[in-house]
């Protein structure tokens, strides 16, 4: 593995150049400040009269069209929705591109599928940063920096990889440490770790439980405490001390349990079914299913996204967080 910090950089690589940053979403408001309070320059584009847009106006940048950034920028970091990419691309970015300009994705599905797919006279780089963007935000202001993974998918000028480390360096993640990869392993093991761990497979695993305690006779609110409520708790403390960490806080029997009746509930054919799901993403299965799902307006998605929205679980927890006065934006205030 190789690894980048800020000595790694060649930092003057991007003096003089102007950024354009395509969204202004979770990642484009952060990585858009983190650069510009690292003294680059930077514009934003969007459609006018969007949200976003006139929040990026408020933050203090220029925003235009997205045609014209293109047209005045050397770098195009490109932050809007995966599925959006292809349309945006084609419609808006290709004609205006100049010919020796950056382009620059934060997640490699677009390029690693060739949904995109640049002029041979321009760079393509990746520069992921592994955290939200209210954290790529929020530790750069305190002085650190979220780490990123960087890749090049072409190499026009011969200096692609330079630009990502100066990029990187600009949104303060050589201050902990950059990681290489390439398009491929970013994409596969990205939407990999989405689906069979981090979203699909822990979601369905707390809702299991949850029906099993349920259907068993417990109390609805018993089993969103102990199969999802909880689960941050557990979380939080393998973040900040891996597997070993858990372990040491939880009690003997929680330990005893989760090493003797973990395999058993998640056992071999899970794996089995997981390495088919990590086919799928590797022959371009998922890639073309749900490009074709948005084509058709996604009907299915939205179906799915609706009927996860009556689950129980969904409905305990929403009557349980309501006691909770921390988790609420405006909490009651104390009675006298």
């Amino acid at each position: 593995m190789e690894i980048f910090y800020d000595s790694d950089v060649k930092a003057d690589i991007l003096t003089g150049k102007r950024i354009a940053m395509i969204g202004y979403g979770s990642q484009g408001h952060a990585q858009a400040q983190n650069l510009r309070d690292s003294g680059l320059s930077v514009i934003v584009g969007l459609a006018p009269g969007r949200a976003s847009a006139k929040q990026a106006t408020l933050d203090g940048f220029e925003v235009v069209a997205v045609p014209e950034a293109v047209r005045r920028s050397d770098l195009i970091m490109i932050l809007v929705p995966d599925e959006h990419h292809r349309a945006l691309f084609e419609s808006e970015i290709r004609a205006n591109l100049k010919p020796d300009a950056v382009i620059m994705v934060s997640h490699g599905f677009s390029i690693h599928f060739r949904q995109i797919v640049p002029p041979p006279t321009n760079d393509v780089v990746m520069v992921a940063p592994k955290g939200p963007g209210h954290l790529v935000r929020r530790v750069y202001q305190e002085g650190g920096g979220v780490p990123s993974l960087v890749a090049i998918a072409q190499d026009a000028s011969g200096k692609a990889f330079d630009y990502g480390l100066a990029y990187a360096r600009g949104i303060g993640s050589t201050r902990a440490g950059v990681v290489k990869t390439s398009f491929r392993e970013e994409t596969e093991t990205d939407l990999f770790g989405e689906q069979s761990v981090l979203c699909g497979g822990l979601t369905s695993l707390m809702k299991a439980g949850f029906e099993t305690l349920v259907e068993a006779g417990y109390q609805p609110e018993m089993a969103y405490f102990e199969c999802i409520h909880e689960m941050k708790l557990i979380v939080d403390l393998i973040y900040e001390g891996g597997l070993a960490r858990m372990r040491y806080s939880i009690s003997n029997t929680a330990e005893y349990g989760d090493l003797t009746r973990g395999p058993r509930v998640l056992g071999p054919e899970v794996k089995d079914r997981m390495k088919q799901i990590l086919k799928d993403i590797q022959d371009g299965s998922f890639a073309r299913e749900w490009i074709a799902e948005n084509e058709k307006g996604c009907p299915n998605f939205n179906r799915l996204r609706e009927q996860e929205k009556h689950h129980k679980a969904e409905e305990v927890g929403q009557q349980l967080r309501s006691m909770m006065a921390w988790l609420q934006k405006n909490p009651p205030k104390p009675q006298n």
